[in-house]
């Protein structure tokens, strides 16, 4: 029984992760065929993002808000998008 409730626990994780990190839940797509391959990419970004984290030493977490502020900074160095008019 213990090993069922910790192969349930990952499962858990994982739903919580992938909803969590890859956005699976916002899909507005309505044809199944369309939602399906939505989530087969958002899965192959979990793993993506589990392999990295696994290399790293880190959380996935960690890597993708990582990735996330190195962005940031870098658009507020320098804007790719101008907001006023020169």
């Amino acid at each position: 029984m213990r090993v069922l409730g910790g192969i349930r626990w990952k499962i858990e994780e994982f739903h919580r992760d992938l909803k969590q990190l890859t956005g699976v839940e916002a899909c507005q797509c309505r044809k199944a065929r369309i939602q399906r391959n939505h989530i087969a990419c958002a899965m192959l970004v979990w793993s993506r993002l589990k392999t990295l984290a696994y290399e790293m030493g880190k959380t996935i977490y960690q890597i993708k808000y990582g990735m996330l502020s190195d962005y940031l900074i870098e658009q507020l160095k320098h804007p790719s998008v101008q907001m006023t008019l020169a």
